[in-house]
């Protein structure tokens, strides 16, 4: 499908006007770009003039808001006061990123502090007051600044006493008659290639390519939408004549990002369903849910009739099963087996690792074994000879009553030499964790395959259609009663003793607790004029906290060995992405038998560990993870009878991340937090990360921050309109669109698959 339909859209538009070859020139043929300096934007992928028109600044620094000394002061104040730490806590300030017009009132004095590294300072004030300036391993500033000079000086502020102090600010010369720029672009860079280098290149190939810089959206669109001429975006994307015109760029730049990426989903998957080849039966389902401990909620209920329907119906079943943490999706996913066993066919259960493997396979056998059913669990830690049993089980000459209905594995269930007969369903659970064509090769055994994936990420409606528009979406959007409620707190590390003593009474009392941290290893980071530029970095549009509002990163392993050393009668573990899988399943399943009391983990733990021992979890730098995500780290307690609390531990000092870590307190509902995290962050933790990847290597660079869902709406609705109206782009005002779609599925084939 994807082949033939990029062949459609190939024959729509004819070769490459000459305009349009400006744009494929090397970068060589730009001024002051020879081989050395061509290699270093090489290695960012900028190869062609093109690329450099399109190679967006990451950040704006907004230098034209002048503040005077007495006004940083005073934001500074207001921000101390802001606070909520203990008194007694040390609090290090800074102000957010500003500019300041300052005059130097004396020489600077030149300081050797150690080896290597030499130390600038001087003073500086305007009519409100003084600042001390420093610079660090910026030796040649003696010569720079001179008593009397004036200057623009742009980053982060703080205050010592009464004092205004600055690290390092980026500083420009006012002279008199002279202009500066208002708004200053921070371009993604590499070894070799400086800002202003790269705001030169830019600028060189805008005035070289200008008239290359055709409209790619359909007039229509751009009217409905009231978007900017693409040249005007491109241009205010570079060189902003002011806030208002940088935000109406960035606005259809976000915008036709998404309906770009909408459109080229809608028209790659505007194709008829398959018919099925493996019809199946109206099954009575008294038998499976006699065999419950319980009884399903309504939403399960009504998710496995849609299953059901879809399994007794004339086309393939296609259909993603997503819910909160909690929401019983596997017993929905084991309604479908039962169903596809039943019909007289087998079923495949893929997940993304061993440990989950065995717990599936653990929890569907203890179900479906009393009723006759047989299922076997293959891994890559299966011995040969136990591989080679169950492959003879999955084989067409097994003997009546003796083969295997359902195969739990990992990605093993798609290596070579694995046959599954008669393989009428294939469930695959924690979908987001696999590629794209490991998903496929699953689908692959056999040929018009009814596949149920799963999620446990809840995802907001207006992504789901975008997403998943040609996929059926089954949603259970209620809990199981008598789900245990999770008391969540934040706080401070003002509260360690007490955590501390917290983790050893769950201890003491019989039972386990989960500490996530952000990273596996400290990271040390050496100051310099370099990091001191990427320090001021404003983003615009982004909620982010900026670096110097975050504090540092706690670290997996270090965290482990001072926790032992702290509480040394505990027995403590860890546990991170880095260890080789044998390892990290060894831990879990020490974890998950309760030989370990305290396991400090990153979020490999995040799905999929199911151990109801467990009672408390504790997250470091709570500040630095998505609200989906913490919701999933929060799934991994409360699965006993015992409380359960989650706790989020955070110094950080914006007032969005206490925001975030307060809407992560108020609520349980993953559909809530999934939506809260869009309005607030963008569809980056949706379409980004591994999606993105998935995806290809499509860089939805803005678009993944975008907070506006009216706009993210509306990119959908008007992908899916434009390809219903004209399903291969062939009409005259859409030859552009059909060209960015054609470029971005060559670059994204995954996409469609």
């Amino acid at each position: 499908m994807y082949k033939s339909f990029l062949g459609v859209l190939g024959g729509l538009f004819p070769k490459r006007s000459p305009k349009k070859i400006m744009l494929n020139k090397p970068v060589t043929i730009l001024k002051n770009v020879g081989d050395k300096r061509a290699a270093a934007l090489a290695k960012m992928g900028i190869t062609t003039v093109g690329d450099l028109v399109t190679h967006f600044p990451r950040a704006y620094q907004n230098r034209g808001d002048i503040l005077t000394v007495e006004e940083v002061k005073g934001r500074l104040r207001e921000k101390l006061a802001s606070l909520t730490y203990a008194a007694e806590e040390k609090v290090s300030l800074y102000s957010d990123p500003c500019a300041v017009i300052l005059t130097a009132a004396s020489e600077p004095t030149v300081k050797n502090i150690r080896r290597g590294m030499t130390l600038v300072k001087f003073r500086a004030f305007d009519d409100t007051g003084m600042c001390d300036i420093t610079y660090f391993n910026m030796g040649y500033m003696k010569d720079v600044v001179h008593t009397g000079d004036t200057f623009r000086f742009f980053g982060r502020f703080s205050l010592l006493g009464n004092r205004l102090q600055a690290a390092n600010p980026i500083y420009e010369a006012v002279r008199e008659g002279g202009t500066l720029p208002a708004i200053v672009p921070v371009y993604p860079l590499t070894a070799g290639i400086t800002q202003k280098m790269m705001a030169q290149l830019t600028s060189d190939a805008l005035r070289y390519a200008r008239s290359a810089l055709t409209e790619y959206l359909p007039p229509h669109i751009l009217s409905e939408m009231a978007l900017p001429a693409y040249s005007y975006t491109i241009d205010n994307l570079h060189r902003p004549e002011s806030m208002a015109a940088l935000e109406i760029a960035q606005r259809r730049r976000v915008f036709e990002e998404l309906f770009f990426l909408f459109t080229a989903l809608a028209a790659s998957g505007n194709k008829k369903k398959q018919k099925s080849r493996y019809p199946m039966g109206d099954i009575d389902l008294s038998e499976f849910k006699s065999h419950l401990p319980f009884e399903l909620t309504s939403a399960q209920e009504r998710c496995v009739s849609e299953i059901a329907r879809d399994l007794s119906g004339e086309f393939v079943m296609n259909r993603m099963l997503t819910g909160d943490v909690g929401s019983g999706k596997t017993v929905v996913a084991a309604a479908a087996l039962y169903l596809a066993v039943k019909n007289g066919y087998r079923g495949a259960v893929m997940v993304p690792t061993e440990i989950l493997a065995a717990q599936h396979y653990k929890d569907l056998s203890a179900l479906f074994e009393p009723m006759g059913i047989r299922c076997a669990l293959l891994t890559g830690s299966t011995p040969k000879r136990e591989r080679d049993a169950i492959l003879a089980s999955l084989s067409p000459i097994t003997m009546e009553g003796m083969g295997t209905d359902i195969v739990i594995g990992t990605h093993a269930l798609i290596s070579g030499g694995v046959e599954i007969d008669r393989l009428g369903l294939a469930v695959i659970d924690e979908q987001h964790r696999f590629g794209v064509a490991q998903r496929a090769a699953l689908l692959e055994k056999c040929e018009s395959l009814h596949s149920l994936t799963m999620s446990a990420t809840p995802i907001p409606r207006t992504l789901t259609l975008a997403l998943y528009g040609e996929i059926d979406v089954s949603r259970i959007d209620e809990l199981p009663k008598g789900r245990q409620k999770i008391d969540t707190f934040v706080v401070n590390e003002g509260y360690r003793d007490r955590l501390n003593g917290f983790i050893r009474k769950q201890v003491d009392e019989g039972h386990q607790v989960y500490i996530v941290c952000p990273a596996v290893e400290e990271k040390k980071k050496d100051p310099s004029a370099e990091d001191a530029e990427e320090m001021s970095n404003v983003t615009f549009g982004s909620i982010w906290e900026t670096e110097t509002d975050l504090p540092p990163l706690k670290a997996a392993e270090s965290y482990a060995a001072s926790l032992a050393e702290q509480l040394p009668e505990l027995n403590i573990a860890f546990v991170h992405g880095k260890l080789k899988p044998k390892q990290k399943d060894t831990v879990m399943q020490e974890f998950s038998a309760g030989n370990v009391d305290v396991l400090v983990s990153t979020t490999v733990i995040e799905v999929g560990v199911n151990v109801p021992n467990a009672t408390l979890m504790i997250v470091e730098n709570a500040e630095r993870f998505g609200l989906s995500q913490l919701h999933q780290l929060r799934g991994r307690v409360g699965r006993g009878s015992a409380k359960s609390y989650f706790i989020l531990v955070s110094d950080a000092r914006g007032d969005t991340a206490r925001q975030r870590l307060a809407a992560i307190k108020s609520t349980t509902d993953g559909f809530r937090i999934a939506e809260y995290d869009l309005e607030q962050r963008g569809p980056g933790d949706f379409l980004g990360s591994d999606s993105i990847k998935q995806h290809g290597q499509m860089r939805l660079s803005l678009a993944a921050g975008c907070r506006d869902t009216g706009l993210i709406e509306r990119a959908v609705a008007l992908a899916k309109a434009t390809v219903a109206d004209d399903p291969t782009l062939s009409k005259e005002e859409n030859k552009g669109l059909a060209e960015k779609v054609q470029k971005l599925l060559r670059e994204s084939e995954n996409l469609v698959n």
